[in-house]
């Protein structure tokens, strides 16, 4: 199963919304640089499907890139299907699964306004395992799959 970066977010502080960047250097064990929620914990980088962004979408919401505090945004991936410790190469990085969901906090806008919220159930998040960087366009795949033809 292969993906596509649709776009990368960061956010210089913990609490803001992230805005996308034309390109990130994940760094092993820490995550994106410059990113807020980068270090040495198993949460360094987070990824959520456009397709499940575009499930909240159909509710009238407008969405952009990071507004689910997502740092990478997929495309043609089925993420909230991968078990923990799935290992993916993206672009020049190598990444592992650490954790699916994520408990919603309390002040969650999207959820206030819609009365749901797909990061709790659809996001993912990952260790870097071998750093490098990333754009949007860059292939997203699952290590030891064999290569498809395009």
């Amino acid at each position: 199963m292969k993906g596509v970066i649709k776009a990368i977010c960061i956010s210089e502080r913990k609490g803001t919304r992230k805005h996308p960047v034309p390109c990130a250097v994940l760094k092993e064990n820490h995550g994106i640089l410059g990113d807020a929620h980068a270090g040495t914990n198993h949460r360094q980088v987070s990824l959520l499907a456009n397709e499940s962004v575009d499930k909240m979408r159909v509710k009238g919401v407008e969405l952009n890139a990071g507004d689910f505090a997502e740092n990478i945004l997929t495309e043609g991936i089925d993420l909230k299907s991968l078990p923990v410790g799935t290992q993916l190469k993206i672009g020049e990085a190598e990444l592992e699964v650490t954790q699916i969901g994520k408990k919603c906090h309390n002040d969650c806008e999207i959820r206030r306004l819609t009365g749901e919220c797909v990061m709790p159930t659809e996001g993912i998040f990952a260790k870097v395992l071998q750093g490098g960087q990333l754009r949007p366009g860059d292939r997203i795949k699952i290590k030891g799959e064999t290569d498809e033809i395009d």
